[in-house]
């Protein structure tokens, strides 16, 4: 009987042990895939918390989360999302936080003979063959890309030629392996080290597409909220902050914190 009780102590220790995991889950819009590894990198070595990141499209998280998927945090790249999410009492009252406006571009890599310098309208040119955008279904940048090739009078005519991508950094991919000889991606991406010196870049004027406002929530769900909340005041420091201005983001004023 001593012995029985033994591994039943040891087995509750066991399952506590577990349940008090120092780790959280992040869902997060795929714009962030380089500036977040960035920021979970400093926020484990500030505290000792684990962050486990999953990068995708924004609209297919939504989704995820309304069917009960197992994330602490969500970090989208259109605030409709979040918002949607709290309204609907899936996220924690409080928590959303807009953390950025994104940025589209055109992205070639180097060894292209495309002038950026005119703009969407280089999409023209007839040796453009195939345009990498992402799916604007559920990928929000998607959704501008669509909205600035509309407001320059584009769309129609190049539609035959779209690679949709599942997210924005599949997007990119694309352009990167050749598959696509042009895209129109995040800023954000273009600037990390993976793609910096691969290629080039022209930004597109911000008045031609709607502001892509990115915001997070702590889901009500999350069994590790303090841990979540602590990522989410990390995020808000000064040096976080201008770490996201690194990669091309605009990020709220007013909301730093010292660090």
């Amino acid at each position: 009987m001593r012995f029985k009780g033994v591994c039943a102590a040891l087995l509750l220790a066991f399952t506590v042990g577990r349940g008090a995991a120092q780790e959280i889950t992040v869902a997060a819009a795929a714009d962030l895939q380089f500036a977040f590894q960035d920021v979970a990198a400093r926020f484990e070595k500030e505290t000792g918390k684990k962050v486990k990141l999953i990068f995708g499209s924004s609209g297919n998280f939504f989704a995820q989360i309304q069917n009960g998927a197992p994330f602490d945090v969500f970090f989208s790249a259109d605030i409709e999302y979040p918002r949607k999410l709290e309204a609907a009492g899936l996220a924690e009252a409080g928590t959303l936080y807009p953390y950025a406006t994104g940025k589209i571009v055109l992205w070639v890599p180097n060894e292209s003979k495309l002038d950026l310098g005119r703009g969407l309208q280089v999409l023209l040119e007839p040796g453009i063959h195939k345009i990498a955008i992402a799916n604007p279904a559920h990928a929000p940048y998607g959704r501008a890309a669509v909205a600035a090739l509309q407001h320059e009078k584009l769309y129609d005519a190049l539609a035959s030629k779209f690679v949709l991508g599942e997210n924005i950094s599949q997007t990119a991919s694309f352009v990167v392996s050749g598959s696509a000889d042009i895209g129109i991606v995040a800023l954000s991406l273009t600037l990390a080290p993976a793609m910096k010196e691969k290629g080039r870049y022209f930004e597109v004027p911000k008045g031609e597409y709607p502001p892509i406002e990115q915001a997070a929530v702590i889901l009500k769900s999350s069994q590790n909220r303090e841990i979540a909340r602590q990522f989410m005041a990390f995020l808000k420091t000064s040096p976080m902050l201008d770490l996201l201005r690194t990669y091309g983001f605009s990020v709220p004023s007013g909301r730093a914190s010292a660090k």
